[in-house]
């Protein structure tokens, strides 16, 4: 069943309420909004690379009231165990019998603040949370709750005593972007409302966690066209080409990719991918999965030039189609 283009309206109206109302507690910044919803619809999760003080606590918090959903807080620190994200199992005395406590990583919106503080070890639980939206303690295993959006972050200014996550750890997020502070208008606005120690508590539901989850399975009808299909993989391709980069992009970057251009393509009232929402998504989709050579990167290639040159060569497929 393909999505119609009714539903594609409904879609629309419906994601821009929730963009509304995160924007109540996150001002100024609804690009960002929309791509970490898009994420969650997608579904995925969201590395945020920002400085200390831009608002990621009150967005994850934000989207948790918007969709009448639960939210958590991680701080990673080197001495954070695996079951401190996870749950641990404790027995009761009471009733003779172990019962499993469960950790922070059991909410719908879960901020694993500063991940690159933290151990491997402790990363590696989280990220096995996220892809298998479940948690496996003494051979039992618990669901995680749905919606389930981690939102992960690292501090760029300060990479002393942190521990770097892998490119293959790296691939498991679904984009990477980041905040930024406000502009001077935004910025005007919250100064303006200091008084409110907290935003997001403020904000009232706009949906149901159900219509999230029918949100998300509307979102994996959307019509893809056999031509976007090939662009995506001529990109792809060309990724793995370049010789600035040593690793290019997986075909779980791809999926990842195709996931989120569907939910791009109805968050903007239609029914079917057009090669533009490719160009949107590809950067914070793919850019963080490069690994680029050495040698390249230190005469000044980015992963940012690479694609940017990648779009330039490769022809989207109306432009293809007017050439012919």
């Amino acid at each position: 069943m393909t999505m119609t283009a009714e539903q594609a309206r409904w879609f629309a109206d419906t994601f821009d309420k929730l963009v509304t109302g995160v924007g109540r507690a996150v001002i100024g910044k609804n690009d960002v909004v929309r791509l970490v919803l898009t994420a969650m619809l997608s579904p995925g999760h969201v590395l945020l690379e920002d400085a200390p003080g831009t608002g990621k606590t009150s967005l994850a918090r934000a989207i948790a009231a918007t969709v009448k959903g639960t939210s958590s807080r991680v701080q990673f620190t080197p001495d954070l165990l695996p079951s401190d994200v996870t749950g641990v199992t404790i027995y009761d005395q009471a009733s003779s019998s172990f019962e499993f406590h469960r950790g922070p990583v059991f909410a719908n919106v879960v901020l694993a603040d500063e991940i690159n503080r933290a151990s491997p070890k402790t990363q590696s639980a989280l990220l096995e949370v996220m892809e298998e939206a479940r948690v496996t303690v003494d051979g039992t295993t618990h669901e995680v709750e749905r919606p389930f959006l981690v939102i992960a972050t690292q501090n760029p200014i300060e990479q002393a005593g942190t521990y770097r996550l892998p490119e293959a750890q790296l691939d498991r997020f679904l984009l990477k972007t980041s905040l930024g502070y406000p502009d001077h208008a935004s910025a005007v606005q919250i100064l303006s409302g200091s008084a409110i120690r907290d935003r997001a508590e403020a904000i009232t539901p706009m949906i149901s966690l159900q219509a999230v989850q029918d949100m998300s399975d509307l979102a994996a009808t959307v019509h893809v066209d056999a031509a976007v299909l090939e662009y995506v993989s001529r990109l792809m391709e060309e990724t793995r080409l370049a010789p600035e980069v040593r690793v290019g992009v997986s075909i779980r970057g791809a999926l990842a990719l195709m996931r989120a251009v569907k939910v791009w393509a109805a968050m903007n009232g239609r029914h079917f991918v057009v090669p533009d929402d490719v160009k949107d998504l590809v950067r914070p989709v793919w850019l963080h999965r490069f690994v680029l050579d050495p040698e390249a990167e230190f005469n000044g290639a980015t992963a940012e030039s690479v694609m940017s040159r990648i779009l330039s060569e490769v022809a989207p497929p109306q432009a293809r189609q007017q050439s012919a």
